[in-house]
């Protein structure tokens, strides 16, 4: 099969061009400008494009499918050709699906999480020997690319709600039809494509219409927004609420109460499971990742034990520095759902440390004027909290300026300190004494341009 991506460079797309590689199909693509790690990926592949541009001699008549990446535009010249050849042209969400109509499918839904309990899910597969195709947002410790596709039974797919292609302004998660889904949370994201919360709200029940009949749905009961679209399920769907376990921490390490079977007398008894991860989200992203398994026959004593050893995953509060009295942290929070959840569940885990939380507004959503209230209190349990962003980003995503008055007072709180040069902050965190001391480093960026992994070893190793 000949397959052909436009904009293959993107995080998404390249990884299944890589897939379909290794499926031995034969892909080309191209793209204005492809950045690492793509770019090193591809070529180790060898199906890096050998000129960066648009090429409509790129379109013929003998592709069987090309697929289009949310990086082209409507008036991309290739595109334009393939439309008036009338050649098949798929969005990366709809040629998965095509490829996938025939497994089981279990897609994670939300505003926060789906990462986490998608690899969640793959790591309790993977322990129990469970073969299955998968389609996930980020790398995964001992995976090396993000898309499977094969011959196994299932696929796990992490349902983002973005846009599908630039032809295609449909969710891509309204693409899956889940045999078994969930929705971790509803938090009002890319508020550049969805203009009010009501309209982003009413995504996730077009994503619940689309279920396999009699289909499954786990949801967060303690999600207000989650009810509403639980309400309005259709009767074959089964829906089953999860909520945070019970939990204890310790010298900061937690443990969670899970049920250890009947004794003698015929009554449950409980246990304790040591975990490598903390955090109500992440407790919660458990138990979802949990109830959507135990729908495929996996049990909870075989779950939490495959569980256990589970350490997280990449840029989802990812220890990258330790040392006997400090800790260091990155996550790719920013929305302001993911920033409190996140702030408060390494505070929580070390209640006797100070912490020393900083985040980078760098997404559209987060650096619009209007959004920014909706970041009230959310980093109030840091006992120092940085902020930063650069009016050059918002200048080039074409932005009403901000100032940095103006952040600090949406954040709500006097912990609150704002700046719009990272040097300024790598300078102020170079001079602490670390001691008794945890950082927690949140952006979908790099404060322009820092090693985050290396520059927390400099300050905590």
């Amino acid at each position: 099969m000949k397959v052909h991506f436009i904009a293959i460079g993107g995080s998404a797309m390249h990884n299944l061009a890589m897939a379909l590689s290794r499926k031995g199909y034969q892909v080309t693509g191209s793209d204005d400008e492809i950045f690492e790690p793509s770019k090193s990926r591809l070529a180790k592949e060898g199906i890096l494009p050998k000129q960066i541009g648009w090429n409509p001699d790129f379109i013929t008549e003998d592709l069987d499918a090309i697929i289009l990446g949310m990086h082209a535009r409507e008036d991309n010249p290739e595109l334009l050709k393939a439309q008036n050849m009338g050649l098949k042209i798929y969005s990366y969400p709809e040629f998965v699906y095509s490829q996938t109509k025939d497994k089981k499918r279990l897609v994670i839904g939300g505003s926060h999480g789906k990462t986490t309990i998608t690899s969640m899910m793959l790591h309790v597969m993977d322990k129990l020997g469970l073969e299955t195709d998968y389609l996930v947002g980020a790398l995964l410790e001992g995976f090396d690319c993000m898309v499977q596709l094969s011959d196994a039974p299932y696929i796990v797919i992490e349902g983002d709600e973005y846009l599908s292609s630039p032809i295609d302004r449909r969710p891509k998660f309204h693409w899956y039809a889940p045999h078994v889904g969930c929705i971790s949370g509803i938090a009002w994201d890319h508020i550049n494509v969805f203009p009010t919360f009501e309209n982003y709200v009413g995504q996730f029940k077009i994503f619940t219409d689309k279920f396999e009949k009699d289909g499954t749905l786990v949801f967060y009961e303690g999600d207000e927004s989650i009810i509403e679209v639980v309400n309005l399920l259709r009767p074959d769907i089964k829906a089953l609420p999860y909520r945070t376990p019970d939990f204890e921490v310790r010298d900061g390490i937690t443990y969670v109460i899970v049920e250890a079977g009947y004794n003698d007398e015929g009554q449950m008894t409980y246990k304790e499971l040591e975990l490598k991860i903390f955090g109500n989200h992440n407790l919660q992203n458990l138990m979802c990742a949990k109830l959507m398994l135990n729908e495929i026959g996996v049990r909870d004593d075989q779950f939490f034990e495959a569980i256990s050893s589970f350490t997280g995953a990449a840029k989802r509060l990812e220890q990258i520095a330790e040392n006997d009295s400090s800790v260091a942290y990155k996550d790719f929070a920013h929305s302001p759902s993911k920033l409190k959840a996140t702030v408060a569940a390494v505070k929580q885990q070390y209640p006797e440390r100070k912490l020393i939380a900083c985040m980078e507004l760098h997404t559209f959503s987060s650096l619009k004027k209007e959004f920014l209230p909706h970041y009230n209190e959310c980093m109030e349990d840091a006992d120092e909290a940085i902020v930063y962003f650069s009016p050059d980003v918002v200048a080039h995503k074409k932005l009403e300026p901000i100032t940095a008055e103006m952040v600090e007072a949406a954040f709500g709180t006097k912990n609150v300190t704002v700046y719009t040069d990272s040097d300024e902050i790598t300078a102020l965190l170079r001079a602490k004494d670390w001691k008794d001391k945890n950082l927690l480093l949140m952006s979908s960026g790099n404060f322009h341009g820092v090693d985050l992994d290396a520059f927390a070893k400099e300050l905590i190793n």
